[in-house]
């Protein structure tokens, strides 16, 4: 590990702290209702939903309200992709969306996971791509957040019915957050060279003579959104390793950081609107401390070369000390150091761009982004659901912590009780049923999906499973997931991941609001030291270790092992 790729890791660190308590105060003020100056804007749209900031949901009717507005959104998607062909701003004359893979884009882009079976600049036109998926790359990144803000509510109010209204939720998210950091975002990467146009692709020969034709659009307008909301989805099939999506070791920072700003910040805001920002830094540091290891996993395992290689006495010269290692599939402009960040932030934050290919990663390196999904992408996490994601689990760490001292289960002077605790199993068993279940009814009949035999074609399927229920969207590049199985499959373990973790998750913020609070005694297990974020980040892991270490012990160990007995797959 070369010291220039520890001081870019450290750098990007370091931006990350400075600016959650700046994203966090600022979106505090958002959901406390203190941000008013496009009031005006705002007024149109809740007459149009027939709804007032002052008039605040049940829990039940907020959960019912966000389900509606995703299936019209899904809907619509769908609608646009089948007949694209007809419609203007086509200038490639892309023809329409066959149904099974317009079903699973539809679901991909609603759920916020953006999970791509087809190459963007090959399939969609420019006003798919605007209409469509830059829309709903706004407004399932808004969704998120509305149900953070719902669940902090419910820790924060006292003997209160309602825990917000969606309809303004959402409008303020877009309007006041979102789209001002977007528009000024994607100005800043067409500064940079991402290109932002309505013209046709341009045709250019090469230097043997043949005719390529080079995709362009309007790129940075979706890139900005897709990194800003963890969306992931690429304009281009190449993704972020794509020179027009990523042009220079610059816009990479930007992308990099612009993928944590508001799952980091939201911890911040959960602090403030809690009355003790120190609950906020230590769900952060828990998030951290996960992160960092994930990092440094992969970079090790990355750097170290290929074992197969060794194993045939090649001098490969690459040692984790130094700054190379196994190149294949990486972002050379980069190396492998930030191709390891990278690829930590992206899954870390259910996010699914990439700048290399996971599929060559080493095994145990690509095990990492698949362990960060299995844990329930809840390190940073999505925007809005890294968060109540990682709230689920803290309602565990303290009901255990209080099995163990003998009291009744607190968090924030609400008593942690066996509905809270149901309702906390019940999502994060959704992540088994859609990895596990759907995962294997596509292994049994998709199989001829998968062209890698042995460990290696298991990891690409559980990876693609993972990343769809996680609603991550990146993926193992070899698993062809373009068949009408695999495109039904992944869709529904994409509605599985998103809708079947948010209901219960807006049901525990309605009941913790209803409850009062109780004063802090001497046996209160305290939340914001250094002992809570251990136990925080133990249950976490035993939490995921327990349920997949058996198909990862089939998966990237065996393959490792394998390869350092010079078995290839």
């Amino acid at each position: 590990m070369d010291a220039y790729g520890i001081l870019q890791i450290l750098l990007y660190l370091a931006l990350i702290v400075a600016i959650t308590p700046l994203s966090g105060g600022y979106m505090a003020r958002l959901f406390e209702g203190r941000l008013r100056f496009l009031a005006w804007v705002e007024r149109p749209i809740y007459r149009l939903c027939g709804t007032a900031p002052e008039r605040e949901q049940h829990w039940a009717a907020y959960a019912l309200s966000l389900l509606a507005f995703n299936v019209l959104g899904m809907v619509a998607l769908y609608a646009l992709q089948r007949v694209q062909g007809i419609l203007p701003a086509n200038p490639a004359g892309m023809a329409a969306v066959p149904p099974d893979l317009a079903f699973n884009t539809a679901v991909s882009f609603v759920t916020n996971t953006n999970w791509q079976a087809y190459g963007g600049e090959t399939t969609l036109s420019y006003l798919t791509q605007m209409a469509g998926m830059t829309v709903q790359n706004f407004v399932s990144a808004a969704t998120g957040i509305a149900v953070a803000a719902a669940l902090i509510r419910g820790f924060a109010r006292k003997s209160a019915k309602t825990v917000g209204n969606f309809a303004v939720d959402l409008t303020r998210v877009v309007l006041y957050l979102l789209l001002p950091a977007c528009v000024a975002g994607a100005l800043v990467l067409v500064w940079l060279g991402v290109p932002q146009n309505l013209g046709g692709y341009t045709e250019a020969t090469t230097l043997e003579g043949a005719r390529q034709l080079i995709a362009q659009g309007p790129v940075a307008s979706q890139m900005m959104i897709k990194h800003l909301g963890t969306n992931g989805g690429g304009f281009f099939n190449a993704n972020a390793a794509h020179p027009f999506e990523n042009p220079s070791a610059t816009v990479n920072l930007i992308h990099m950081v612009a993928i944590f700003a508001i799952g980091a910040g939201l911890t911040n805001t959960f602090g403030r609107m809690v009355g003790d920002r120190r609950q906020g830094w230590a769900i952060l540091a828990a998030m951290g401390v996960l992160f960092v290891a994930g990092v440094a996993a992969i970079w090790w395992a990355d750097a170290a070369g290929n074992p197969a290689l060794a194993s045939l006495g090649v001098d490969q010269s690459l040692s984790p000390w130094h700054a190379g290692g196994n190149m294949e599939g990486k972002e050379v402009r980069f190396g492998v150091a930030v191709s390891a960040l990278f690829a930590a932030i992206t899954t870390a934050a259910s996010c699914g761009a990439v700048i290399a290919m996971h599929d060559s990663l080493m095994p145990l390196a690509g095990m990492v982004p698949l362990v960060n999904i299995l844990l329930g992408e809840v390190v940073v996490g999505g925007v809005g659901a890294g968060l109540y994601g990682m709230l689920v689990f803290v309602l565990i760490a303290v009901f255990i912590a209080g099995l163990m001292v003998g009291r009744t289960p607190e968090y924030l002077g609400k008593k942690i009780e066996a509905k809270e605790i149901k309702l906390a199993v019940i999502a994060i068993l959704v992540f088994p049923v859609g990895i596990l279940g759907l995962g294997a009814v596509g292994l049994a009949f998709g199989a001829a999906a998968i062209p890698a035999s042995g460990p290696h074609g298991l990891t690409e399927i559980l990876y693609a499973y993972a990343s769809a229920t996680g609603n991550n969207g990146s993926a193992f590049a070899g698993f062809g997931a373009n068949t009408p199985l695999h495109n039904t499959l992944l869709a529904v373990a994409m509605l599985l991941g998103r809708f079947a973790v948010i209901v219960p998750t807006l049901a525990i913020a309605g009941s913790l609001a209803a409850k009062k609070t109780v004063p802090p005694s001497s046996g209160t297990f305290p939340t914001h030291g250094r002992m809570f974020v251990a136990l925080l980040v133990a249950v976490v892991v035993v939490v995921g270790g327990l349920t997949f270490f058996p198909v990862l012990a089939l998966g990237p160990v065996v393959e490792h092992l394998a390869l350092a007995a010079g078995t290839l797959y």
